[in-house]
């Protein structure tokens, strides 16, 4: 009997390798087809943060003036991101530039933005 390996799909195999060219340090080039589901505000809100540059932050009030809303309407929309690294939720702070609540956790924000800071881009 001959094993062979499992057939990847392109969608996974797509986000494997930006997963790895991010965790390298590089900005990832590989342009990943996003659905997430949620609500029209929250795809909104999914796709302004896929404006935030790689290494770069925006507050929560910033953004919430880009979509005409209120920061804690963003920030809720924000916290159910399902894809919170490659939706770089992570680049959002508060208004005073703290690392204000993350799924994942707050020293896995920092650990994320650090990352981002000191990349070989």
């Amino acid at each position: 009997m001959v094993l062979t390996e499992p057939e990847i799909s392109p969608a996974l195999s797509a986000a494997l390798c930006w997963l790895e060219e991010y965790f390298r340090g590089e900005e990832p080039k590989i342009e990943i087809k996003l659905r997430p589901e949620g609500t029209a505000f929250q795809k909104r809100v999914w796709e302004e943060l896929l404006t935030i540059p790689y290494g770069e932050t925006l507050s929560y009030g910033d953004l919430a003036k880009r979509l005409g809303s209120s920061p804690r309407a963003v920030g809720a929309a924000v916290g159910r991101n399902p894809i919170s690294l490659i939706i770089p939720c992570h680049r959002v702070l508060g208004s005073d530039g703290s690392l204000t609540g993350y799924a994942g956790g707050v020293e896995r924000k920092k650990y994320l933005l650090e990352q981002e800071k000191s990349a070989n881009y």
